[in-house]
């Protein structure tokens, strides 16, 4: 079983920045794949970046590739995503979810989620 907080939104005008942290409590942390998924207002959850348990594999979707940087530290339980040169379609609800298996860019394939952190990104 695994806890997620998610802390570090709020707004931010376009061309900014923003870190996301993710706290997890529970033992086995870095067995876990790490993600980072957002909702928009109407739109559907999309997958924006992911992390293995050792963090030598990285995935981002298309749209926040060159921008976002998705790390973890084992050490503490955490996992963050720096966000910068945001864009006002970056706007969301960020998620960090965890999964036991290898990578997904699938929402209903991860097992556990936090809370969410609102991110708006001001034109």
């Amino acid at each position: 079983q695994v806890q997620l907080v998610e802390s570090g939104g709020g707004l931010v005008q376009a061309g900014g920045s923003l870190r996301l942290s993710c706290a997890a409590s529970g033992r086995t942390f870095s067995s876990y794949f790490m993600g980072w998924l957002r909702q928009a207002p109407g739109k559907e959850r999309e997958f924006v970046a992911a992390i293995s348990g050792s963090g030598g594999s990285r995935y981002y979707a298309d749209s926040v590739k060159g921008r976002f940087t998705i790390s973890r530290e084992n050490a503490k339980k955490t996992v963050y995503l720096q966000m910068n040169n945001l864009k006002p379609e970056d706007t969301a609800v960020y998620y960090c979810s965890a999964r036991s298996n290898w990578y997904s860019d699938l929402s209903s394939e991860y097992d556990y989620w936090g809370q969410g952190t609102q991110v708006t990104v001001s034109s």
